[in-house]
């Protein structure tokens, strides 16, 4: 039986003329398959670079300082307002600890009622009001280093318990220095309107009765407190003086109204977009 010789898988290297070696050349392998495939060939090279693969980047480290510097922003802003509004609270108590500011007061002297008259049609399709009233008034400012400057006042006269108008004025503007008292005589209020079915109905029980109607005068005004150098922002208030009793004059001579018991509150009025409190 006749010996078999598998030739070496090895390359042999040849010699190049002049005594060089020759170049290494790339080995192929074949391989068959057994059902009569195709034939593919691997090719191996050592000396080949691998492909570049980029690695993912971690995009959380690209967007933490930019988060780091908007959270120091948002704490120094805080920090900052929180000062400030310490800083006011500490400023108010002082000056109120040394100034002791009060709210000025006012008062209705005297209110006459030289005309208060209600004329209904014969049909009863309409109803006419015409009202003429002189008031007395006085404002006092209670504080030595405070002063009050005053936007003229609107005045109106309503009932206290149908709120129904009946006459409306003016006050001029005025200033009210540290213990000043300021009083006005002569103030005009007065009304010529005609009144639908429903005003009518409650005004006209109030005119009939015997202890005479209940009325109420309210003043709406703009003030500036200064103090010093300090000067601030117009802040709107209304003065209420309720608790008077008002009679029908008969014939010219005016009729004097009961104010003994009339007492005036000053109130602050803050004015939001399109509400008033």
């Amino acid at each position: 039986m006749a010996d078999k010789v598998f030739p070496s898988s090895k390359p042999t290297a040849t010699a190049a003329p002049g005594g060089a070696a020759a170049p290494t050349t790339t080995t192929t392998t074949t391989s068959t398959t057994t059902n009569g495939g195709t034939t593919k060939s691997h090719l191996i090279n050592p000396t080949a670079r691998l492909p570049y693969r980029p690695q993912p980047h971690n995009r959380r480290r690209n967007y933490r300082p930019r988060r780091n510097y908007c959270c120091c922003c948002c704490f120094w802003i805080i920090l900052i307002v929180l000062v400030l509004a310490l800083l006011v609270a500490i400023t108010g108590t002082v000056l109120y600890v040394f100034y002791r500011p009060h709210r000025p007061s006012f008062t209705l002297a005297s209110l006459r009622i030289h005309r208060l008259k209600l004329k209904t049609a014969a049909d009863s399709s309409s109803s006419h009001l015409s009202t003429l009233f002189n008031l007395t008034l006085s404002s006092k400012n209670p504080n030595s280093h405070l002063s009050f400057s005053y936007d003229p006042f609107v005045i109106s006269c309503v009932t206290s318990n149908g709120d129904v108008l009946i006459g409306n004025g003016t006050l001029p503007a005025f200033v009210s220095d540290g213990k000043d008292e300021s009083t006005f005589r002569g103030v005009t209020v007065a009304s010529s309107s005609d009144l639908d079915a429903e005003t009518v109905n409650n005004l006209r029980p109030e005119l009939k009765k015997g202890n005479g109607v209940s009325l109420k005068v309210e003043m709406d005004t703009k003030v500036t407190a200064k103090m010093g150098g300090l000067k601030s922002k117009k802040v709107g208030i209304r003065v209420t003086c309720d608790g008077i009793k008002g009679v029908v004059p008969k014939g010219k001579s005016p009729a004097a109204a009961n104010v003994s018991g009339a007492k005036c509150k000053v109130d602050l009025r803050i004015k939001i977009w399109k509400w008033t409190f």
